[in-house]
């Protein structure tokens, strides 16, 4: 079932949105060579705490930390560690926070130091692909445009999108209907609707789509040891131009 916000859910939804960005922000702040991942993730938990909110990923379905810190080759779902941060990685960052029962969701990948012309590319790619899609957020589309839109601009580039995993809604819980793929035909699927969250979320790699998930049943890395990047947004459709609120 697809759950359609009303004013006052979109209300919370927002300042959840806030507090998502504003972490992100910190981090952007604050990330260099030569800092752990956990500490990262606890500056963001610390953050987030003193805004009333939870973060959303902490012991959900079992997942240990606030934020989900993927470098390099890692696409989704690292958890944070006593892992060193390097010149020239790259760090995808996924966060999500809860305030009065809403949840938002946004992801960054950033740049450490110097990083290569490559993978900058691949950064910049990867977050325009989304703007390209959010072009299609829109009502009487179907989440098939969003999905076409982000394949069609990715692939054009030479990369590839990860098909393993997808967006999804969001609202009152942090998965929610319907599931919005980074690839797809145009025309097809749900139709989108005025009130609808949906966090969408380009993963593309800099080679293969193919994806492993390491022992520790979270971690999803490129399977032939490419680059990922990630960037990801929670959008509210409305009658006009969709909103985003992790901006």
């Amino acid at each position: 079932m697809i759950y359609i916000k009303n004013d006052d859910d979109i209300f919370l939804m927002k300042k959840a949105g806030h507090i998502v960005r504003d972490t992100l922000n910190l981090i952007k702040s604050i990330i260099k060579p030569g800092i752990s991942t956990n500490y990262l993730d606890c500056e963001a938990e610390k953050y987030i705490l003193s805004c009333g909110a939870k973060p959303s990923f902490k012991g959900y379905y079992g997942f240990p930390s606030t934020l989900c810190i993927s470098i390099n080759n890692e696409v989704i779902h690292g958890i944070p560690s006593d892992k060193i941060i390097k010149d020239g990685d790259i760090v995808s960052v996924d966060c999500g926070a809860n305030i009065h029962g809403f949840h938002a969701d946004a992801a960054r990948t950033f740049s450490v130091g110097r990083i290569s012309e490559e993978a900058d590319n691949l950064i910049k790619v990867t977050e325009q692909s989304f703007f390209e899609a959010i072009k299609y957020a829109r009502e009487l589309n179907t989440i098939g445009d969003i999905s076409f839109a982000i394949q069609n601009y990715v692939e054009s580039h030479g990369y590839s999108v990860v098909k393993a995993f997808t967006g999804h809604g969001i609202g009152k819980d942090l998965h929610e209907s319907p599931e919005v793929p980074n690839f797809g035909r145009k025309s097809s699927g749900i139709m989108i609707r005025k009130g609808m969250a949906l966090a969408i979320e380009p993963m593309v790699n800099m080679g293969s789509e193919h994806i492993n998930v390491l022992d520790d049943n979270w971690t999803v890395i490129t399977r032939d040891g490419s680059l990922s990047a990630h960037y990801e947004n929670t959008v509210i459709i409305t009658s006009d131009e969709p909103e985003i609120i992790t901006l």
